[in-house]
């Protein structure tokens, strides 16, 4: 087993465990988790493979040699992992803090509409990794506005995104640290926190509020 895959290991190894609590038992939502993430986990898969050896690539020595669309076995898992682990997340706060809703409304489809513009002007400066990672964003919003979750007028939402970014923090220091992704600062603000760079924390957090809105969407959840 390289080093990506068990860290993939460990980071669902807690969450999987935990998924039978009683009280949270996520595991009955295997099924909406599996019918959320499908679509932004494949978009961002393809994402990643296109621009591998680009705007970045992986470490041999902790990632292994083999690959599977220019990707190794370790960032495949990572798709799954991490979507489960947060999703997981998402349920704790649900079931063991009362939400409250902090904001009358929240302009998702004005924040999306000014994101994708801003993306375009962004990318064709030769910032393609920042450009695509507001872009990606920008469909957050506008996926939030079309289905009418209204996510971001809640407090666990924020919440959520703060856990997020923590995680961003904790594992993805560890991956660039080591470092299993290596990039090319050419396509990107050059702007890092420890070893990350900024768009990593874009990348997760859209990653991850697109599949809560639409896990939220098929959950019919009841505020």
């Amino acid at each position: 087993m390289n080093e990506y895959v068990l860290f993939n290991s460990v980071i669902l190894a807690g969450p999987l465990f935990l998924s039978f609590d009683k009280r949270v038992n996520f595991r009955q939502h295997w099924g909406i988790w599996v019918s959320a993430m499908w679509l932004p986990v494949l978009v961002f898969l393809l994402w990643d493979s296109l621009v591998t050896h680009r705007h970045w690539w992986f470490n041999d020595e902790y990632a292994g040699t083999a690959r599977i669309l220019e990707l190794p076995l370790g960032e495949w898992l990572f798709f799954f992992t991490v979507p489960y682990a947060c999703l997981f997340s998402w349920e704790v706060l649900q079931t063991y803090f009362s939400d409250k809703q902090v904001l009358s409304r929240f302009p998702s489809v004005g924040v999306g509409a000014v994101l994708f513009a801003l993306s375009f002007w962004v990318f064709n400066s030769g910032l393609e990794y920042t450009g695509l990672v507001l872009a990606v964003l920008s469909v957050v919003f506008l996926t939030d506005y079309f289905y009418k979750s209204n996510l971001f007028i809640w407090r666990n939402t924020w919440l959520y995104c703060s856990l997020i970014l923590v995680f961003t923090l904790v594992f993805n220091g560890y991956l660039t640290a080591r470092p299993v992704v290596l990039y090319d600062y050419a396509y990107q603000l050059k702007w890092l926190v420890y070893t990350i760079p900024i768009e990593d924390f874009l990348y997760g957090l859209s990653l991850l509020l697109w599949i809560t809105i639409r896990y939220e969407s098929r959950r019919y959840r009841v505020r």
